[in-house]
């Protein structure tokens, strides 16, 4: 069991994955310059999580044409 289940089809759309890591960035960034450091890594660390498996790396991921090594 995973905690985070970034594949599921709930994530589609692109709307809601930019909506998610805008907010998890966001409250980062407010929880940081509220001086609570511990939650603002926490909230920053998982919108960058949630980007790189949302944009770079995941099932959600755009393949360039001449990138993809199946291709």
């Amino acid at each position: 069991m995973r905690i985070f289940d970034l594949s599921e089809p709930f994530f589609a759309p692109l709307w809601r994955r930019v909506v998610i890591v805008a907010v998890c960035i966001g409250w980062g960034v407010l929880e940081l310059a509220a001086a609570s450091s511990f939650w603002g890594f926490v909230f920053l660390v998982t919108g960058i999580y949630c980007a790189w498996v949302f944009f770079i790396s995941g099932p959600y991921a755009t393949r360039r044409p001449g990138k993809d090594p199946k291709a």
